[in-house]
């Protein structure tokens, strides 16, 4: 059935945001006197940040998601990218009709700077983020309410991610899944989870939508 509207994860899905998140969490474990490896901090990308910190240091994980968050949004700008190809594919997309929108486990206020900063905003006519809803992914709820919100078929959905949080949420709302090559996960993790496709590069939704 062809895709009519396709939804995005935002980090590492349509911004490179690994080098900033990645230089957040470093500044936060110095701050707080914890040592965690390179390959460590890439594992604990993806999940909310109350998720995270709380497995770490339940008694300082709401202290901790505040010095990160001060970090990050103060050197945002500096770190933070459109993938290749991003920017001229969702352009297309929605020239082309097709109805996009943004389901994100990020705060609305930093959703919104990664998306001014690559002049992504207006080609997206649902944004949810984890202000919007109360289970997260891989929780079902955030796509579904985005469906929901866009009066869009579930069948003729594509979730778009690159993390298995982004491929099972999909799945649960009844949506067609991508995974990214361009994730710090590796191939074989992510088809793991059989995603409907799996893209080399942004150009190939493209050929997905117009199929």
């Amino acid at each position: 059935m062809s895709i009519r509207t396709i939804l995005f994860d935002l980090d590492g899905t349509l911004l490179n945001t690994n080098e900033l998140i990645r230089a957040s969490f470093e500044h936060t474990f110095d701050k707080f006197q914890m040592q965690f490896t390179p390959e460590e901090i890439k594992h604990l990308n993806g999940p909310p940040l109350n998720e995270t910190f709380y497995q770490l240091n339940p008694e300082q994980s709401e202290q901790m998601i505040t010095v990160y968050r001060e970090h990050n949004m103060r050197e945002h700008d500096r770190y933070v990218e459109a993938f290749p190809y991003v920017y001229e594919t969702i352009k297309q997309l929605y020239e082309q009709g097709i109805v996009l929108g943004i389901v994100s486990t990020k705060i609305k206020k930093t959703v919104m700077m990664g998306l001014d900063l690559t002049k992504l905003t207006d080609f997206f006519s649902v944004i949810i983020t984890y202000d919007d809803v109360v289970h997260k992914k891989p929780d079902p709820e955030p796509v579904e309410k985005a469906i929901r919100l866009l009066g869009a078929n579930p069948e003729t959905t594509l979730m778009v991610g690159d993390n298995f949080h982004d491929i099972v949420s999909g799945q649960r709302a009844g949506t067609q899944t991508a995974a990214v090559s361009w994730s710090e996960k590796t191939e074989d993790f992510l088809k793991s989870y059989h995603p409907t496709y799996y893209l080399d590069t942004m150009r190939d939704l493209l050929t997905v939508a117009g199929e």
